[in-house]
């Protein structure tokens, strides 16, 4: 299988990918859908960090681009050396993009959302150790905006999968480019057999 073939087809999966971080990502400025929180500055302070519209998105953009621009295989050992060497560089900036999306969103979910409770704007669930996931009683603690915690926990949710899968994507891409960095196999054409 050609190495830079399979690069363009991660290229081709981490464009969704970094579109949907992006969309998350901005969504996350707007709960329950009204821009008025945004003008206020009642959102979570992690929103403005833009793991998703920053680290899962556009950095995860140049490693796409990167991938697509390979092409082919060429014929010529040196274009694919260079190729593989680029994609490599590439795949790591891909790798801290996506870890950084992650980090932050697991983050935020942990923190828990910013919102309007009975003794104001504040966090409800800072301190609470992430065990507001798992007691949906509590979620109503939250008066303002409505339906905050499922808002958050659904868009930090889906950044921390995107974000999962960027991640094990360019690192497909890294195992592959150094792989064919040391054997080369687009590069020769000789027929191996075991018994030559």
């Amino acid at each position: 299988m050609c190495s830079l073939g399979f690069a363009r087809s991660l290229g081709f999966a981490l464009i969704p990918l970094a579109t949907c971080c992006i969309v998350a990502n901005i969504l996350l400025f707007f709960p329950d859908g009204k821009m008025n929180f945004v003008k206020d500055e009642h959102v979570t302070t992690y929103v403005w960090y833009f793991m998703g519209i920053g680290g899962g998105g556009l950095v995860m953009l140049i490693p796409a681009c990167v991938f697509l621009g390979m092409g082919k295989c060429a014929d010529s050992c040196g274009t694919d050396s260079c190729a593989m060497c680029g994609s490599v560089f590439a795949a790591l900036l891909g790798l801290a993009g996506s870890a950084y999306c992650f980090l932050i969103s697991a983050v935020a979910l942990f923190k828990g959302p910013y919102c309007f409770t009975q003794m104001g704007w504040r966090y409800p669930f800072e301190n609470d150790g992430g065990r507001y996931l798992f007691a949906r009683e509590k979620w109503s603690f939250c008066i303002q905006p409505a339906h905050i915690v499922e808002w958050n926990v659904t868009l930090l949710s889906i950044l921390l999968g995107l974000s999962t899968l960027e991640f094990l994507l360019c690192f497909l891409q890294l195992v592959s480019g150094l792989v064919n960095a040391v054997c080369r196999p687009c590069c020769y054409k000789q027929e191996y057999s075991l018994n030559g």
